[in-house]
């Protein structure tokens, strides 16, 4: 039931009265993985954004010191994924729906007496929702620490092992992702069936971008036949690994920060 996450450190494992007595709620880390089911080309399966989520979680999880109270929950498999449902096999939920989800889990951490929760978010499609969930549960419990993060956002190599042109448009089941799956699933990776393709480019000195700071609605069918944005034929288990260790790295140091948060106070 722990897939990757360490036996330990698997919230659901422990009892009420383990939970009821354990000591420094306030501070311990509580970790929900957000994931996706949704499709990622011909050669990944549907579940790489969730998968990705709880590997990484749980190489940071085995790597953290035993010192550092921090759980993870089970992954919530299903987001907003709406912009894939073109292909089949994607499944989606409302923005609604997750919002609504998202804080009645979180709702249900508060009344255990814990006041730091991640929202450790895998997917590209919904870090808005996100945002909005942790803001309102700020406001509504002001005690409540809630730390909205996508998981490739800390310090991490990876951008060292792509090429410029990966790095800019690859956003989708290209070079990062299926090294990484090569890392964590290899015998769900069809190497043989991976192409390349690229989205349409807008007009040189355009300010619009598909994810920029001046961006623009899309589905992934106006980028992709394929379902790919970028090129996984250059992937590799060996930078997964790296990938994996390094992520993983900047997951450490982020848990670390976050049990040793203080909300801000106005002087």
């Amino acid at each position: 039931m722990h897939n990757f996450i360490p036996p330990a450190r698997f919230f659901p494992y422990l009892t009420w009265t383990e939970i009821q007595a354990m000591p420094n709620k306030e501070n311990t880390v509580i970790i929900q993985p957000v994931g996706a089911i949704e499709q990622h080309g011909p050669h990944l399966p549907l579940i790489v954004d969730a998968a990705i989520g709880m590997g990484v979680l749980g190489k940071a999880l085995e790597k953290l010191h035993t010192s550092i109270p921090a759980y993870a929950l089970p992954s919530l498999y299903y987001g907003k994924s709406n912009e894939h449902w073109h292909f089949p096999g994607t499944v989606t939920l409302s923005a609604q729906t997750l919002l609504a989800t998202l804080t009645e889990v979180a709702e249900s951490i508060y009344r255990a007496g814990f006041r730091k929760l991640v929202l450790m978010n895998s997917h590209g499609g919904q870090p808005q929702v996100m945002d909005i969930v942790a803001r309102d549960l700020h406001i509504k419990y002001s005690d409540f620490l809630v730390f909205p993060l996508f998981t490739w956002k800390v310090p991490h190599i990876t951008g060292e092992m792509l090429t410029d042109k990966e790095k800019q448009l690859g956003i989708h089941a290209g070079d990062a992702e299926t090294s990484i799956m090569l890392a964590l699933l290899p015998d769900w990776v069809k190497m043989d069936q991976a192409i390349a393709e690229y989205p349409p480019t807008q007009p040189e000195g355009s300010l619009l971008s598909m994810e920029g700071k001046l961006s623009f609605a899309w589905a992934t069918r106006d980028l992709s036949k394929s379902g790919v944005v970028g090129d996984p034929t250059t992937a590799t288990k060996e930078k997964g690994d790296r990938i994996l260790e390094s992520v993983s790295d900047g997951w450490v140091k982020l848990i670390e920060d976050i049990y040793k948060f203080r909300q801000p106070q106005p002087q």
